[in-house]
Formats: structure tokens, C-alpha cells, sequence
């Protein structure tokens, strides 16, 4: 058996961007032949896979996921729209939910590490798999699990998500559970950021107070009303951010938190919002604007 260095193994993950072990592992079993050890990772899909891994992934699906008294939101980046819709990349996507559910996970690193349901490889041998496959880069976002009475709500194929958590003494009534719905539906259309004023952190009410006195004295208020107005875009933004303080999509007399109030009453129970999760696929990421001429140069080098 040929001495394989680590000089060789970093070689080799310079030129095919795999991990380290797969590299020192490929290598002895190319008796240290680096064109053969390249060969054997992209035989197994390592090699494919890797080469993937650079580009930008901002397409995708918001997949949410409930099953009994647990749920899960989870975002699955891919490169385009296409396979974003495809039934390859959707059973990926149902994979991934149906292990999260199954596994007392946190993040996506512990993630990766147990057994992808239904197969024989971990979610990251599994990963690395399907990108070979499907051929486009994908990858496991981010996700977050909660346990309770849950209501969750998809809209747009995907493109947003909402995993809603409710505090209730009759969950099982339908009237309860179709309040919850309406209450997602809310938070997915109008972006709601915190359940209520207690929610929002004292470090972000202080930074618009900030801007608010700041465009005030800008716009030249006399100091005696400078403060009620403030107060006032203050409450603004409250009904904004705040799910019960928004007004209801459903009819704008009332409140998110009267409209509770109202279908808790009808119904004899006890409704509270406890908390929520809301993903919308691709925010935050910054997607590569390509220029078309400068494209089809490079390929032409």
C-alpha cells in the first residue's frame, strides 16, 4: 500500500473540494494514484457533488410538518425553481421532515449525522447522494421543532411556511383548531415578527423610539407634541410586528387578539397564542445576478 501523505490528501481536496477522510480514504484505495483517487470520488458522487456546492442555492421549499403533538418547519435550498418543483427534490424534502421528526435534533449539524428515514445513510451521505443525483446543489437550511397543540399552513408551493404553537383546554375541537388556521394564515400574510408587545426585545423597541424622535426633530415638531407623536408611530409599529396587535385579514374591525378573544368565548375554552415560526424560502439570501455575455464568454476560454 502507497504512503499517503497529508500533503496528498489536501491536494486532492483542493482539486475536488471533498472532505478530508473521503480524500485520505479515495487515495488508499487508488494505491495513493491521485487521477484514480479523483476517478473513485466521482464514481461515488463526491466528486459531482462538491464541484455543486458553490453555487447558490435560493430556491427551494418551505416544508412544514406536523404529526400528532410535534411539528417541524424546515427550509431545503436548491439552485432553481425547476427542480425545486420536482418530485425527486419534494421526496428529499419529505425525507428530511420525516427524520427531523424522528430524531432529537436541534441544528443541522446534528442533523446530518443520524439516519436519513427509510435508508441506510445519514442525512449527509444522503444529501451528497441526491445532489449527484438530481444534479444541483441543494442543502438543509435550517429548521426548527416544536411540541404542543400545533397548527401549520403552506402557501405558495412552499414558498412560505408557518408552524404555529397554541396554548388551549380543548384541543381536539374543531372550531378551536380552525381559529389556530386562521391565526397562521395571518402570520403568513402579514409577516408577523412577535406574538405580542412583551415579545418584542427592549434593544429593538429603543432603535425605532431612536429613529422615530430622530425623523421627528427632523421634520421640525415642537417638542410639546414631538413625544405623543412618537408614542403614537411607536403603536404603529406594534400593530405591525405584533400578530395581536395586527388587525385580522379576515374583517379589520377587530384585532388578531379580539378575534381570539371572540372564538374563545363562543366556544368556552381557553385560547392563547404561545409562539410561532414563520420561513420564507430564500430571505436573506443573496442570489448570484448573472450577465449573460460574460457567461457564455467564460465558457468559450
Amino acid at each position: 500500500m502507497a504512503n499517503v501523505t497529508a500533503q496528498d490528501v489536501k491536494e486532492l481536496r483542493d482539486m475536488t473540494g471533498c472532505g478530508m477522510m473521503d480524500c485520505k480514504r479515495a487515495l488508499v484505495e487508488a494505491d495513493g494514484n491521485r487521477d484514480e483517487a479523483v476517478k473513485i470520488l466521482r464514481e461515488k458522487g463526491l466528486a459531482k457533488a462538491a464541484k455543486k456546492a458553490g453555487r447558490i442555492a435560493a430556491e427551494g421549499v418551505v416544508k412544514t410538518k406536523v404529526n400528532g403533538d410535534n411539528g417541524v418547519i424546515v427550509e431545503i435550498n436548491c439552485e432553481t425553481d425547476f427542480c425545486a418543483k420536482s418530485d425527486k427534490f419534494l421526496e428529499v424534502v419529505e425525507v428530511i421532515a420525516d427524520t427531523i421528526l424522528a430524531n432529537d435534533v436541534t441544528d443541522v449539524e446534528a442533523l446530518n449525522k443520524v439516519t436519513a428515514v427509510g435508508t441506510n445513510m445519514t442525512v449527509s451521505e444522503y444529501f451528497t447522494d441526491k445532489i449527484a443525483t438530481i444534479g444541483e446543489n441543494m442543502n438543509i437550511r435550517r429548521f426548527t421543532k416544536l411540541n404542543g397543540t400545533l397548527v401549520s399552513y403552506m402557501h405558495d408551493g412552499g414558498r412560505i411556511g408557518t408552524l404555529l404553537k397554541i396554548a388551549t383546554d380543548k384541543p381536539d375541537n374543531a372550531e378551536v383548531l380552525a381559529c389556530g388556521k386562521n391565526v397562521a394564515l395571518q402570520i403568513t400574510a402579514m409577516n408577523a415578527q412577535y406574538v405580542d408587545k412583551d415579545s418584542v426585545p427592549a434593544d429593538v423597541i429603543a432603535n425605532e423610539k431612536e429613529v422615530q424622535q430622530k425623523l421627528v426633530e427632523q421634520e421640525g415638531k415642537p417638542a410639546n407634541v414631538a413625544e405623543k407623536i412618537v408614542e403614537g408611530r411607536l403603536r404603529k409599529f406594534y400593530e405591525e410586528v405584533c400578530l395581536l396587535d395586527q388587525k385580522y385579514f379576515k374583517d379589520d374591525t377587530m384585532s388578531i387578539a379580539k378575534y381570539i378573544e371572540s372564538v374563545a368565548k363562543e366556544q368556552g375554552a381557553s385560547i392563547k397564542v404561545d409562539s410561532f415560526i414563520r420561513y420564507e424560502r430564500g430571505e436573506g439570501i443573496e442570489k448570484k445576478e448573472e450577465n449573460f455575455a460574460d457567461e457564455v464568454a467564460s465558457m468559450i476560454k
